[in-house]
Formats: C-alpha cells, sequence, structure tokens
C-alpha cells in the first residue's frame, strides 16, 4: 500500500507539535518549585476522586484522626491528631541530629523549642474545639449521605456528596496548614541555633520529599522525555501511547457524566491524536526512528510496517 507524501507530512507535524506541547509543560512544571498538581488532584470528581486525593499531603494523621468517621468523640481524635503532628517533628528532629550532631547544650535548646511547639500546638486545637466538634459532626453526615442509596448514581445525590466533600476538604486544610506554620517556626528556631550556614544546609537535606512531590517530579519528567522523544521521532508509538494513558488519567479525574465535572475536550482531542499516531505504521517515519530501527530492537519495534521511501508518493 502506497502513503502519500501529504500523509507522512501531516502525520509528523501532528507528531511535532503535540510533542512540543508535552515537552512545554512538562519542563515549565520542572522548572517552577512551587508546582504542585494539588489543584488537579482536590478538583477530581467521579469514581476516582478519593485515588486522585490520596496521594494528597496532610500534616500528620488527619484523615486517620479528626477526618475519619467514626465512633471516637473529639477529644480522643484530637489528641491522637496533636501526637502523628508532634510524632512527625520529633522524627525531624532524630533525622536533622543524626545528619549534623549537636553539641549537649544545642540538644538540650533543640528538645526546649519542640516542647514549646508542641505547647503550642495543643493550646491552638483548644482553641478551635468547637469548630472542631461541628467538624466532625460534618464528617459523620458525609459518611451518611455516601452511604445512602443512589449517592453515587443519582447526579443531584453526587453532587450534594462532592460540595460537602470539598467544604469539609477546605476547613480541614485551613487547620492543617495553622499547624504547619507552627511546624516552619519550629525547624527555623532549629536553625538558628545551628552554627553555619553548611550545617544548616545539611540539616535541610533531613526533610524527606513527600508522596506528592515524588509523584509530581515523576509525572514533570516524564511529559518532557515524551514529549522530546515524539518531536524527534524516537520510540513513537511507545511515547505516543505513554501520552495517551496520562490523558486518559486526566479525563479520568474530570468524567463527563459527573455533575460539576470540568471540560475535558482539548484532552480528548490530543488522546485520539496521540492513538491515530501510535496506530499508523508512519508515526515515526519522518523522525530519527526511521534511521535508528536498523540497530536498535525497540526502533525496529516501534517503526513495525513503516513504509520504505519507494512506497511514498506525492
Amino acid at each position: 500500500m502506497r502513503t502519500t507524501l501529504l500523509a507522512v507530512a501531516a502525520l509528523a507535524f501532528l507528531r511535532i507539535v503535540i510533542g512540543l506541547h508535552f515537552f512545554l509543560e512538562g519542563l515549565s512544571h520542572v522548572r517552577d518549585p512551587d508546582w504542585s498538581s494539588a489543584g488537579f488532584r482536590k478538583a477530581a470528581v467521579g469514581p476516582l476522586a478519593d485515588f486522585y486525593r490520596s496521594s494528597l499531603p496532610q500534616t500528620g494523621d488527619w484523615s486517620g484522626t479528626l477526618g475519619a468517621a467514626g465512633s471516637a468523640d473529639t477529644a480522643a481524635a484530637a489528641g491522637l491528631w496533636k501526637e502523628s503532628v508532634a510524632k512527625t517533628w520529633r522524627e525531624l528532629l532524630a533525622r536533622r541530629t543524626k545528619l549534623v550532631p549537636l553539641s549537649a547544650d544545642a540538644q538540650a535548646a533543640a528538645d526546649k523549642s519542640l516542647e514549646t511547639a508542641e505547647n503550642e500546638l495543643a493550646a491552638y486545637v483548644a482553641s478551635i474545639e468547637d469548630s472542631l466538634v461541628d467538624y466532625r459532626l460534618e464528617v459523620q453526615r458525609l459518611a451518611g449521605m455516601q452511604e445512602k442509596p443512589g449517592a453515587t448514581a443519582i447526579p443531584f445525590e453526587r453532587e450534594r456528596v462532592a460540595k460537602k466533600r470539598g467544604e469539609l476538604a477546605g476547613r480541614a486544610a485551613g487547620w492543617m496548614k495553622d499547624a504547619d506554620a507552627i511546624g516552619t517556626k519550629l525547624v527555623a528556631e532549629w536553625d538558628r541555633q545551628l552554627g553555619s550556614d553548611t550545617d544548616r544546609r545539611r540539616a535541610a537535606a533531613a526533610s524527606e520529599p513527600t508522596a506528592l512531590w515524588k509523584a509530581d517530579r515523576f509525572v514533570s519528567w516524564s511529559l518532557v522525555t515524551i514529549g522530546a522523544c515524539l518531536v524527534l521521532g524516537i520510540l513513537v508509538k511507545f511515547n505516543a501511547m505513554g501520552g495517551a494513558l496520562f490523558l486518559a488519567s486526566v479525563i479520568a479525574s474530570q468524567p463527563f457524566w459527573v455533575a460539576g465535572a470540568q471540560s475535558t475536550y482539548d484532552q480528548w482531542v490530543e488522546l485520539a491524536a496521540l492513538l491515530a499516531i501510535a496506530a499508523l505504521p508512519i508515526g515515526g517515519w519522518s523522525g530519527l526512528e526511521y534511521f535508528l530501527k536498523q540497530w536498535c530492537p525497540l526502533c525496529r519495534w516501534c517503526a513495525g510496517g513503516c513504509p520504505t521511501p519507494n512506497e511514498v508518493t506525492r
């Protein structure tokens, strides 16, 4: 079967344009240290919403204490949450001390700062006790709404559940942010107790990256890699399917049949284009893959069925 030169050029143009989009998007995320997919995950709706939100960072074990629908009273749940937050601070201090050993006086000062922060957290939790009681009641109410028949099948019920979940998430985020501020002040106090900038930089390495940060870095570099390979025409089928799977994950976070879902038309268009690039045998003909397939087994597989120059006509 002969393939026209116009078809080859059109598919190459489509591949390069989509590749540039992926590459530039990924590069912008890599360059921006403050970029995070937290907003995207919080906005997720539909059956997979809980999965997307599972990677969101939280201060202490909020979801297992105050955010959990259970029989424990508010005071007990608040106590467990305070202990989980204090535990993360103690573990951080232990890791910092391992990297930068402290003198006896410095260790005593660090422990004193930790005690002060724990007392400040306890006072803060006591000041919002009434709000936490109301929050816990709303968490129980949300659990009841989710257990009702039709909670996921009836659009009106789905919208109510999503609205209530978003409202509770916003309230919890505010309280966790305040607790984070106490932790940030504690770390700053520990840094002031160190003798040099070198020690401070070494101690900063004790802060472990969150699961969300790791996932965001993986996605960002994956977009850069997929985009670059599509532009250059390397392993086109493999990278086109990788891009298609990424877009499918974005679309799955906003299923069109769920009330309140955001529009994903752009992602649908690119998804269809990537599937066409992956399926058609001339997807990588005009890229480096055509020249590499002679010695690279993966390229030969990805370029299976590619036409020879004699099979391309005007």
